[in-house]
């Protein structure tokens, strides 16, 4: 069974310039966007882990209406945590630093390969 894409509402093109951008930069080609496109953009966006951070940053410039009609309850909640002080969008040019484990188990894999 092959699951059917959501299509993106806006050319790859505009979406890699999305996910390449600073905030600025960001509200920038936001705002060349319509606003019934832009409510389709944040829940795709939101959709997916990569680009929630994108979609909450694209939701806070949506009407309530807009992410309702195109996203149903997902819409409507989009639209409150877009707006929820504690959830925030935050985006940042630096990707999150990985840390590797140092706890017991990777004590015990060390001796093992000794």
């Amino acid at each position: 069974m092959q699951l059917n894409e959501e299509a993106c509402p806006v050319p790859e093109s505009v979406l890699g310039q999305l996910y390449r951008s600073n905030p600025h930069g960001l509200a920038e080609l936001v705002a060349t966007v319509g606003p019934e496109v832009r409510a389709m953009l944040a829940i795709y966006c939101y959709r997916r882990a990569h680009l929630a951070s994108i979609g909450l940053a694209i939701a806070a410039t949506c009407d309530e209406y807009d992410l309702t009609l195109h996203g149903g309850n997902m819409g409507a909640v989009l639209f409150e945590k877009s707006r929820s002080p504690h959830d925030a969008p935050e985006r940042s040019s630096h990707r999150p630093k990985i840390s590797l484990s140092k706890g017991a188990l990777m004590t015990v894999i060390a001796q093992d390969l000794i």
